[in-house]
């Protein structure tokens, strides 16, 4: 046996070397087709190099607030009490002392994540969650070749997207592929700034598409076995020819480190976004106005409980649980217990499928669905809507909206209504407010049961509440008599 290993050693060597020699040769010739042979090795410096220079560092820094919380102490009136509340003092908070509030200072928070420049004019693509909150946002380019303030252009939580904007020129901005090219198993790169260790590149496959997530959001995501850790997020998923094909979002791990998979969102949702952020400065989200989820996993469960399944005549697509009334599959017949199979003509197999295709769509678009009804095929055509129930462009709105100034109460006010936080509106000259019979002098307290403590509260709610499904403020708060009153504001016609 051992005369036969030797007499096999050298020409092992030679094949090795022969097979490196060809295999060095065809990359430097065709680094695009670096994945285009079955069965060869493939060589990632390519796209390494052509990715790197594109992915950014980001610092957010939130400043250090004021905010005023409540505290209660179970000891107080036991200490000023001699008689430990034996005679009924004490017992107002059921035992649990007196709750109090007080002032206090945040610290002043920084974290860091990744972008991908888009432009060479400075447009840099990242998550949400790493510009959310962010009184300063920093973006310093490869290499810490040079450092820039950027401003937040637009943002969207349910895409965990964002699009940022730097004063720059001639930056190397990345090639954008076609996610829905993307194959499961293919080499893939993840480019970021993990943990504080800049400029890092980790390497794996594609381990699925249009993975579901939990997340209540868009959960169409390409997911990988590439090592994404805390700093990655914002950061690329390239192909082997460094063109992004996601941005890296989230990982799935018992740890909150590497040890399981990483999810980035496809460049076919990603490049919907931007439009819409350049556009509008808000993701424009369609609707089908359905909830359910894939058929497998309902028939799946059905039969762990030992529960009669229904035979839908297929295995693969959306069964739909409940449909929304005046939504657009309402308005286009669609029923409880269809089963969409195909949106324009794309097969539909789960629930990631459809809000993948979903999420490239905007209100007012027309698609054609295939659904299963009783086992037979159906055709119908429907127009998608947005989350408030028409097709109109959903912009963020600010308090310009509401026609009026405002300021925090002061100290004076604090005493003599005997109240912590509020804000006066010090000045109504037309808006919604004056609509909505605001007075002048009325002390803003709560909208939509969040405190309102300083003008951005107030610019954050009103914000929040003009993309949601019902753009309506609800504010609770007193006149300067100190008589409580309420208004509904409408942020639409």
């Amino acid at each position: 046996m051992k005369k036969i290993v030797k007499s096999l050693m050298p020409a092992m060597y030679l094949l090795v070397i022969a097979f490196s020699t060809a295999s060095c040769n065809q990359t430097q010739a065709a680094p695009a087709a670096a994945t285009s042979t079955p069965g060869q090795p493939v060589d990632l410096t390519y796209a390494a190099e052509k990715s790197l220079p594109a992915v950014v560092y980001i610092k957010s820094v939130i400043n250090s607030k004021v905010q005023t919380v409540e505290y209660s102490d179970p000891f107080e009136d036991f200490f000023s009490d001699p008689f430990g509340g034996f005679f009924g003092r004490g017992q107002g908070n059921n035992g649990q002392g007196n709750s109090r509030k007080r002032q206090v200072q945040t610290p002043k928070r920084a974290a860091a994540g990744s972008g991908v420049i888009i432009s060479a004019d400075g447009y840099i693509v990242t998550n949400n969650h790493v510009v959310d909150g962010a009184d300063e946002l920093t973006v310093t380019l490869n290499e810490n070749s040079k450092e820039y303030s950027a401003r937040v252009i637009g943002a969207d939580k349910t895409t965990d997207l964002a699009l940022i904007k730097i004063d720059a020129k001639n930056l190397p901005a990345i090639v954008i592929a076609n996610s829905d090219d993307v194959k499961v198993g293919e080499w893939v790169l993840a480019v970021g700034n993990p943990l504080g260790l800049n400029n890092t590149v980790t390497a794996g496959i594609v381990s699925a598409k249009a993975r579901p997530m939990n997340t209540g959001g868009i959960t169409s995501m390409i997911q990988t076995d590439a090592a994404i850790n805390q700093g990655n997020s914002g950061g690329a998923l390239v192909n082997t020819r460094g063109e992004l094909i996601g941005i890296n979002a989230m990982l799935a791990s018992p740890t909150g480190s590497n040890i399981g998979y990483g999810f980035a969102i496809p460049t076919s949702i990603v490049k919907k976004a931007v439009d819409d952020f350049k556009k509008y400065g808000t993701y424009q989200r369609a609707m089908i106005g359905i909830q359910g989820g894939s058929v497998k996993d309902y028939v799946d469960a059905m039969k762990d409980q030992e529960k009669d399944v229904k035979d839908y005549g297929t295995m693969e697509g959306v069964r739909i649980d409940k449909v929304v009334e005046d939504g657009a599959a309402d308005d286009a017949g669609l029923e409880k217990e269809d089963v969409i199979i195909a949106v324009d003509g794309q097969k539909v197999k789960t629930m990631g499928d459809l809000q993948g295709i979903l999420a490239q769509k905007s209100p007012g678009e027309k698609v054609t669905v295939k659904y299963m009804r009783n086992k037979k095929e159906k055709t119908t055509t429907l127009t998608l809507k947005n989350e408030q129930g028409n097709t109109k462009v959903v912009k963020n709105a600010d308090l310009d909206v509401l026609g009026a100034q405002f300021r925090a109460v002061t100290e004076a006010q604090k005493e003599h209504l005997n109240i912590n936080y509020g804000l006066e509106v010090t000045k109504v000259s037309g808006g919604k407010l004056k609509e909505a019979g605001v007075p002048q002098g009325f002390i803003i307290q709560r909208v939509n049961d969040e405190a309102m403590k300083t003008i951005d509260d107030l610019q954050e709610a009103v914000k929040t509440a003009s993309t949601s499904k019902e753009p309506v403020l609800y504010i609770q708060g007193i006149t300067p008599t100190g008589k409580k009153a309420y208004f509904a504001v409408a942020l639409q016609d």
